[in-house]
């Protein structure tokens, strides 16, 4: 149903909502573009932006400050221990003087490489590429200028400082990332966007921004393409206000004052029309974002080559094939035999207390499907009654608080035993899995081990998940486990299998801990 004519709600959540001024916007298409409808005039989005983003860059310095004096302090003494040792003279005063030069000139050289762009704290690896870029380049140009003008420095102060530097700007760099995101999915720092696209490319992309809260951006309204048909009237694309056509685009960007203009995929039917568009917008301070016709792609994968005023972008083909690589296989049989040794007092303790629980056998197993549709016997210990199997099919029919439409999960499943409750909640039923990682049938990390019934109802897609070994976790243990829906699942999984890097897994082992420690969608 058309929404009523009503100023738009103000999405920047930093405090109250300013006054809203309810204005017409007129066409200035001469051929008669889409009737003026009522939008809201809200606050001057740039001076509120430029806010933002002073006041990121200012606390971000002053936190880099209080980490190189940190580390400055850190490196002292660990010198200190050299003097007490009698391995180094004392050079005290020479250590304090130069400990300031170097840090202002790490400072900059951290602003020469973009280490201080509000744009990059909220997502991607920009922001720690920069630092340590920076901080290679602050070493090199110190240890240079100390060899040429033979300044005094202590060599101990000088490798302390350049290791525990780098760490602790980027824990301050992963500690702003952390705040900003969690500040933004609680409503703060939120952006105004404006998307410009058909109205299928703005559905897309609305319910991914929705989806992903953390990016912080809200769409408050839409721009139908000139080609597209409009109404002389409201309307909206799933609760998102239509406020014209494309040809309308800078006055309606005038009134509603965005922050950021979004163009979707199709937004503009050539380049030249694009262009002039961009020359329209540029007197008006907002940010514009392109959003080319793919998703799902890690940015390691997509390399931007303006040749001959073309924006080429080159996309590197998916990574399936080298998620098998033996690196990777290496690494899992190195950890697997190491957590196995060191969590066998555990194991072992585990199996004693679901023995006594209820007598029966402590290793559940099961027939998984592996890579390449490939069975194998799955091993989990047992957190069910020992009949749980022949139940399954009437719990099925009752439907109740299914994990997603294909993977059966109940939140408060009767089978479950006492010991089984405690055992899922932290996921230590999982463990006897390092024997199938040790064994080759499974990897530490990837897409989750299926039953055959479920990949019996696999769809083309879904099926891509076989293309590389199952894991112990993956991005779906650490995205929400069995709160997200089964597109979600396979969403997250095929961008695991097409985006594979040994960088990745060991973030996402990383942040399995923390999934596990919170037994979010643990059940």
């Amino acid at each position: 149903m058309a929404p009523t004519t009503q100023p738009l709600p103000s999405l920047d959540h930093d405090g109250p909502a300013p006054p809203a001024s309810v204005v017409e916007a007129p066409d200035p298409s001469p051929s008669g573009g889409p009737a003026p409808h009522r939008i809201a005039l809200t606050a001057q989005a740039p001076a509120r932006i430029r806010r933002r983003r002073v006041m990121a860059t200012t606390s971000l310095v002053l936190a880099d400050i209080v980490a190189l004096t940190l580390a400055s302090v850190a490196a002292y003494f660990i010198r200190q221990s050299f003097v007490s040792l009698g391995r180094a003279p004392d050079l005290g005063g020479a250590i304090s003087d130069s400990a300031v030069v170097i840090a202002a000139g790490w400072l900059l050289a951290i602003m020469a490489s973009g280490g201080y762009n509000p744009r990059l704290i909220s997502a991607g690896p920009e922001l720690y590429r920069s630092v340590m870029r920076a901080s290679l380049i602050a070493a090199g140009l110190v240890g240079a200028g100390l060899y040429l003008t033979g300044v005094p420095l202590s060599r101990p102060f000088f490798v302390a400082l350049f290791l525990v530097g780098p760490l602790l700007l980027l824990l301050v760099r992963l500690l702003a990332r952390r705040l900003l995101q969690r500040a933004r999915t609680a409503g703060k720092f939120r952006s105004r966007v404006l998307a410009v696209g058909s109205p299928s490319a703005v559905r897309g992309i609305s319910r991914t921004l929705r989806r992903e809260a953390w990016l912080g951006y809200d769409v408050a309204g839409a721009v139908l393409p000139i080609s597209e048909h409009y109404d002389r009237g409201p309307q909206d694309i799933d609760g998102i206000q239509v406020m014209g056509r494309e040809d309308s685009l800078r006055s309606v960007v005038r009134l509603m004052r965005p922050d950021i203009v979004l163009f979707t995929a199709g937004s503009t039917a050539t380049a030249e029309e694009f262009r002039r568009t961009a020359w329209d917008l540029e007197d008006l301070n907002v940010d514009v974002i392109v959003v080319p016709g793919l998703s799902e792609i890690a940015g390691d994968r997509v390399r931007m080559r303006p040749v001959a005023g073309l924006p080429l972008v080159h996309l590197d083909l998916p990574r399936s094939r080298k998620a098998l690589t033996w690196t990777k296989r290496a690494f899992d049989i190195a950890a697997s035999s190491l957590a196995l040794l060191l969590l066998s007092p555990v194991l072992l303790g585990i199996m004693i207390a679901i023995k006594r629980d209820d007598g029966g056998t402590p290793i559940f197993r099961q027939q998984r499907v592996g890579r390449g549709g490939r069975p194998f016997t799955f091993l989990k210990f047992r957190s069910m009654v020992t009949d749980a199997e022949s139940r399954r099919d009437e719990l099925e029919t009752l439907a109740r608080d299914r994990g997603n439409a294909v993977m059966f999960k109940m939140a408060d499943d009767p089978r479950v035993t006492k010991v089984g409750k405690v055992l899922r909640r932290y996921s230590l039923d999982e463990l006897p899995q390092l024997i199938n990682v040790l064994r080759g049938d499974m990897s530490l990390v990837g897409p989750r081990p299926a039953l055959p019934q479920e990949v019996s109802d696999y769809d083309i897609d879904a099926k891509r998940r076989l293309a590389v070994s199952p894991g112990i976790t993956g991005l779906w243990q650490v995205s929400g486990r069995s709160n997200l829906s089964w597109d979600d699942t396979v969403r997250l999984d095929l961008y695991y299998v097409d985006n594979w890097s040994f960088t990745r897994d060991l973030l996402i082992l990383a942040r399995t801990v923390r999934a596990v420690l919170a037994s979010r969608g643990a059940y």
